[in-house]
């Protein structure tokens, strides 16, 4: 699974190593959220093929029957829980706005909050540190850009201006 997501990458993840360490004989850069990389999640081949497959290639999981696990078909659409979304802006697994999209499909109370940076750093670093920003968004249009430049217009504690950000 990590060498898939990291195939998402490749030049940042992959072949930037092979040229640098092994071609090169430099030394790995000292990068502390590079350990996460490490903990690669173990599943069988068919699992696997199925995640890979209906979750990323096809998006089977937003139709409503496009899964169904243990002959339960599966309907997003009628989940009614609370939700709160943490997703970062440069993520290369969960791209943001496509995280965002769920928004539009459950129906419970929903926060959904962007913040800055890659797919583990902008998760690992809390807005305290001011390291990073984030955006905050209880409203949600259907147009995610919409959202986003209303709050570049507005600073929020942490947020992209200002001293918090």
């Amino acid at each position: 699974m990590a060498t898939t997501f990291n195939m998402l990458r490749a030049n940042d993840l992959i072949w930037s190593f092979v040229v640098n360490n092994y071609l090169l004989g430099k030394d790995p850069f000292p990068f502390d959220l590079l350990y996460w990389n490490s903990d690669a999640t173990r599943m069988p081949a068919t699992m696997h093929s199925f995640y890979l497959r209906n979750m990323y290639q096809r998006n089977k999981l937003i139709e409503t029957g496009g899964i169904t696990l243990d002959k339960t078909p599966i309907d997003l659409h009628k989940v009614d829980t609370p939700m709160y979304f943490l997703s970062t802006r440069e993520d290369h697994i969960a791209p943001w706005k496509s995280t965002y999209a769920a928004t539009q499909i459950f129906k419970g109370p929903i926060r959904f909050v962007l913040t800055a940076s890659g797919h583990i750093a902008g998760v690992v670093n809390p807005p305290g540190k001011k390291k990073y920003s984030h955006w905050v968004y209880d409203q949600h249009p259907k147009n995610p850009e919409a959202g986003w430049k209303k709050r570049k217009k507005k600073p929020i504690p942490g947020g992209p201006t200002g001293k918090n950000g």
